[in-house]
């Protein structure tokens, strides 16, 4: 897929009717009884020769999530005026990411985790080469996940482990460094099957 192709189909992804779609994790009963915590992520796209996904591995002390791989993101605040809004401040905060830098193209649909937050994903554009300031008490890594490697259909693989007396399955991404699952491999699913769905109806 040329960077060309990537930037129709990430803007049409974008523009899909995306309010009335909710998708949820594995574990998602768990929380049913009380309304999910709002949050957004930024979905960075580094356009260029070589596109990739940016994601960043969070810090080992952190109270939640610490040492996973996420998108730069967080709780949507009072003061924040939508998702775009909170998931550009977060990613601010996280990797000194110049708002000014990113071309917002929309939403995805909601992800409800097990963990009881709604994550509204936000797709964005970055121009190659730009300098990131993680955060020291946020983020311990920079990092990104190839287009090439979101495309394969026999990237992603269904793994499982044993929590509290029950069995949870998740997906994970190959990464040489990194161990993407969670919330964040689920999130990258529906956005690889989403590119991959009409990849050869763009093409001219």
């Amino acid at each position: 897929m040329t960077e060309a192709e990537l930037r129709v189909r990430l803007s049409q992804i974008a523009a899909e009717p995306h309010h009335r779609f909710v998708a949820y994790g594995e574990d998602e009963l768990e929380h049913m009884g009380k309304p999910p915590v709002p949050a957004a992520v930024l979905v960075p796209v580094v356009m260029g020769a070589s596109p990739g996904i940016l994601l960043t591995k969070r810090t080992s002390h952190l109270k939640r999530h610490a040492g996973q791989v996420s998108f730069p993101g967080g709780r949507i605040d009072p003061e924040d005026a939508h998702a775009e809004a909170a998931a550009l401040r977060e990613a601010h905060e996280e990797i000194d990411l110049d708002p000014a830098h990113v071309q917002v193209l929309g939403r995805m649909a909601d992800y409800v985790t097990g963990t009881g937050y709604r994550i509204t994903p936000v797709i964005g554009l970055l121009p190659p080469g730009l300098g990131y300031r993680p955060s020291p008490h946020e983020v311990e890594a920079v990092f990104e996940l190839s287009i090439d490697v979101l495309l394969d259909p026999n990237a992603p693989q269904r793994e499982r482990h044993h929590v509290r007396g029950e069995w949870r399955e998740y997906w994970v991404w190959p990464h040489p460094q990194q161990f993407i699952w969670g919330a964040t491999a689920a999130i990258l699913v529906h956005l690889a099957e989403k590119l991959r769905a009409t990849q050869s109806s763009i093409r001219p």
